[in-house]
């Protein structure tokens, strides 16, 4: 499969190599200059892949945010200062030029031949693309976005909540039309990354995002959230059975087509992880998968453990080789400051979602009676979880997941408690899908010791991001709309689904 889709996106590049690209606004063009409307459906569904993986899944700001990672020699980061409109705007931009675009046009070829093999997982994948910007920025361009061809140049922002619904009927829609898809059609087969064409696996994942975005609804839209729990829990597409049902890219490791946080870490050493995540990871076997040992033990005599978040330059510094580096899976093998982890960290996965997220999904629907679950269920779906989580990042000593099962504080305890267990675990079991880990710890207030470090330009951890400055020039009305309907551009401003903290119980 790797050679296969590699194939498309060296095709895809060839083919595009004579035509200037500038990504710099989304609504004068709407398209993607690099990637002719002529290019065959299956490298643009490559191309769009690795470049909507690249961009959401690994460790951005997101993550320090978060506080799963923390930075020393440049903490700019940590204190929000470079995650200000100009440091995310081309973030917020490069989708809609970019694999948005693309996927639009696999969606548009698909259909014209007949064949929800090419067009379903290009929906499937478009709903998961747009969930991370309307999930970091709020109200964004969704229903008027892309369509530059028929005249709308400058998109109106749609509210967050109709975006949801427009994933519902959108993911609906693909997973109705890959059941029906007759046997023999040529789908996308090599030219997928993710499931090599498999639309039994396509339509699993499809459900399981449903499951995600309704859950995500439950503090604001409680009824919502429990119908689209269990029409996803109840189509009979399923959700993810395994890990062997994980959403994921597997990297060639070709020093092109790398993970997109080796190709980081080649050149910088200033990421550690976060005192934040350490501290919850006691006895937890996946740390050693997570970090790397300290260099100086005289703070942690263990081996392992994070820095503080959020300090200033000199103070950061001196954790520089007091706090873990993430784990050697990470590293490319040669860098520019010394030698960790090998060439294979090149081709460590990137997760678009997993089985262990599923299961904390159902492990917090049964616990709350949603999604025609029972609290009987949840106890068995978080320690499955957790034991699925083991298994992605490769652990294996039995004796030592069942300790730390058995262990006071992961020990399965039922009620706001186990919602509060199950809402921690889950944002560790979701390292380096930082994005993620940031939606689900506005959702929960979990864990709750994420709080803001001593030098953030603001006293809270922020709730959403800067619009693009580009969009301030080019689609002012539009975007003065949203900040209107939506409340101020800043980090404070809750986006829909995270403005009923007080209907979570996590957060009591």
């Amino acid at each position: 499969m790797t050679k296969t889709w590699l194939r498309g996106l060296t095709g895809l590049a060839l083919m595009a190599g004579a035509v200037a690209c500038n990504t710099d606004n989304i609504t004068t063009a709407n398209r993607n200059p690099n990637n002719p409307t002529s290019a065959p459906a299956g490298a643009l569904f490559t191309n769009a892949t690795a470049s909507a993986v690249r961009r959401w899944v690994g460790f951005g700001g997101a993550a320090i945010i978060a506080q799963q990672l923390a930075n020393t020699t440049y903490p700019t980061a940590d204190s929000y200062i470079s995650l200000q409109a100009d440091g995310t705007s081309g973030t917020f931009n490069a989708p809609y030029t970019g694999d948005l675009q693309d996927l639009r046009q696999v969606i548009s070829k698909g259909r014209a031949s007949g064949d929800a093999g090419v067009y379903g997982p290009a929906m499937v994948l478009q709903t998961w693309d747009f969930s991370y910007l309307t999930d970091q920025w709020g109200d964004v361009p969704y229903s008027q976005a892309l369509k530059a061809d028929s005249s709308v140049a400058t998109p109106q922002y749609d509210a967050q909540k109709d975006i949801y619904a427009g994933f519902f009927v959108t993911l609906k829609a693909a997973a109705d039309a890959m059941a029906a898809q007759a046997p023999g059609a040529p789908g996308l087969g090599g030219s997928d990354p993710i499931y090599s064409g498999s639309l039994d696996k396509w339509r699993r994942f499809d459900n399981s995002l449903r499951a995600r975005y309704a859950l995500r609804l439950i503090n604001v839209d409680p009824t919502t959230a429990n119908a689209q729990l269990q029409a996803a829990f109840s189509d009979a597409g399923g959700v993810f059975q395994s890990n062997a049902d994980n959403a994921k890219l597997v990297w060639p490791g070709d020093g092109v087509n790398d993970n997109p946080f080796s190709v980081t870490l080649k050149t910088r050493d200033d990421a550690r992880l976060a005192r934040t995540m350490t501290s919850l990871m006691t006895n937890d076997p996946r740390l050693k998968v997570y970090g790397q040992p300290v260099v100086d033990s005289s703070v942690y005599s263990g081996g392992y453990g994070g820095m503080p978040s959020a300090l200033n330059q000199d103070s950061a510094n001196v954790w520089y080789r007091k706090a873990s580096r993430p784990g050697a899976i990470f590293y490319p093998g040669v860098t520019s400051y010394g030698t960790f982890g090998t060439a294979a960290g090149a081709k460590t996965p990137s997760y678009l979602m997993t089985y262990a997220e599923l299961l904390f999904i159902k492990a917090e629907a049964a616990e709350r009676g949603l999604g025609g679950l029972s609290a009987g269920e949840a106890a068995a779906d978080y320690n499955n979880a957790i034991r699925a989580s083991m298994d992605q990042w490769g652990v294996t000593d039995a004796a030592a997941i069942s300790a730390f099962l058995a262990s006071p504080a992961v020990a399965y305890k039922g009620g706001t408690d186990g919602l509060k267990q199950i809402a921690t675990q889950k944002w560790i079991a979701l390292f380096s899908d930082d994005a993620q880990a940031w939606a689900e710890w506005r959702r929960t207030c979990q864990p709750s010791n994420v709080i803001p470090g001593p030098a953030t330009i603001v006293p809270y951890i922020p709730r959403r991001y800067y619009y693009s400055t580009t969009e301030a020039s080019v689609n002012a009305a539009n975007l003065n709309a949203a900040i209107a309907r939506q409340g101020p551009d800043n980090f404070g401003t809750r986006i829909y689904w995270d403005t009923k903290p007080t209907a979570a119980p996590t957060c009591q």
